[in-house]
């Protein structure tokens, strides 16, 4: 792939990520574009193909499983190579769903910039994505989805939980991190409630799409 006949989306609903990964990638070269959610990102990809897509997983509105899951069961953006960035996500069960689904590296944060960027300068140089099976679909797919979500729901449930009896037990001096560690753990779970039941709304209305 030449870099300079296409361009990079990068997929992250936190600024401060968002603009660290653009300006590196940038700074080498590229092309950049970027989105906020899944749906953004489905906006700028019908405008244009890009040459490979960077996205978090926890994201509002859709998230990284669904926007992936979407490219891979369409014939024009089957082949985009997908990079996923989380650190949510990242126990063995759910990277073995992001490569049922199609998903092409997995990268745990925090990001190592340097090794961020040769990977994405390795698979621009291998080409298409190629996957090596059908992508999920219907019931089989939300089945799946639906259990990632309940268990990192209920992960985050027991996070929040402990981050509130640590604060009882601290000084004043102490606080601060854990609070602002507990209004993330608070706004990941929320959005991740708010998935689940948009997924169980689709999955009992509509079993077989």
């Amino acid at each position: 792939m030449n870099k300079k006949n296409g361009y990079l989306l990068v997929v992250e609903d936190i600024l401060d990520i968002l603009k660290l990964l653009e300006t590196a990638l940038t700074f080498k070269g590229y092309r950049v574009m970027t989105a906020r959610n899944g749906e953004e990102a489905l906006e700028v990809i019908q405008r244009e193909s890009p040459l490979l897509i960077i996205s978090d997983i926890l994201m509002p509105k859709m998230d990284g499983f669904s926007l992936l899951h979407r490219l891979r069961l369409k014939s024009e953006t089957r082949k985009i190579p997908v990079v996923f960035l989380s650190a949510t996500y990242v126990a063995p069960e759910d990277k073995a769903f992001s490569l049922t689904i199609g998903v092409t590296r997995f990268i745990e944060k925090p990001i190592n910039i340097e090794e961020f960027l040769e990977t994405i300068k390795e698979l621009l140089s291998q080409g298409e994505h190629s996957a090596v099976q059908e992508p999920l679909t219907g019931p089989h797919f939300y089945e799946e989805y639906r259990l990632r979500l309940k268990t990192k729901l209920n992960q985050k449930s027991t996070q929040i939980a402990r981050i509130e009896r640590l604060l009882e037990t601290m000084s004043e001096e102490e606080k601060p991190s854990f609070q602002e560690s507990l209004l993330i753990a608070t706004q990941e779970r929320d959005e991740i409630s708010l998935l689940l039941e948009e997924i169980n709304e689709r999955f009992e209305n509509k079993p077989g799409s």
